[in-house]
């Protein structure tokens, strides 16, 4: 059956991939929005960044330097969903291997109780990987 320009019923693999755009566009927001604001409160040395960064062994004198990493990274997804792939794909990973030296760096510290944020932004950095090669 025809309804206007499109098959009755929709093709599943376009419904899929546009399932999987969608999903993509979602996440890839969410862990630019949550990577910016956290490199925003990095910039203005936020009580709660001074707290944790001391507990974990990080010098106070590395927060602009990974608040800059962690800005370029938000830079950079949002570029890779303007069509720069490559370069949204590059900042996934590099977003991942940041939240990798931070769980590594709570591990270390023996710091469980706020270990949760560095696996949520770590589990968002790597979901948004995965759904950017799946494109």
């Amino acid at each position: 059956m025809e309804l206007g320009n499109e098959a009755w019923p929709p093709d599943r693999a376009r419904t899929e991939s546009a399932v999987v755009h969608t999903t993509y566009l979602i996440i890839t927001i969410l862990t630019a929005a949550v990577n910016a604001t956290d490199a925003i409160a990095g910039f203005a040395r936020a009580k709660f960044v001074l707290a944790n960064s001391a507990e974990v062994g990080v010098p106070h004198s590395w927060l602009p330097w990974l608040s800059m990493l962690k800005l370029a990274g938000a830079a950079g997804l949002l570029l890779g969903i303007l069509g720069m792939k490559a370069l949204g794909l590059a900042a996934a990973v590099g977003l991942v291997l940041f939240f990798t030296g931070a769980l590594i760096a709570h591990m270390r510290a023996r710091v469980f109780y706020n270990i949760a944020f560095p696996g949520a932004y770590f589990a968002l950095a790597l979901a948004t990987a995965a759904l950017t090669v799946a494109q």
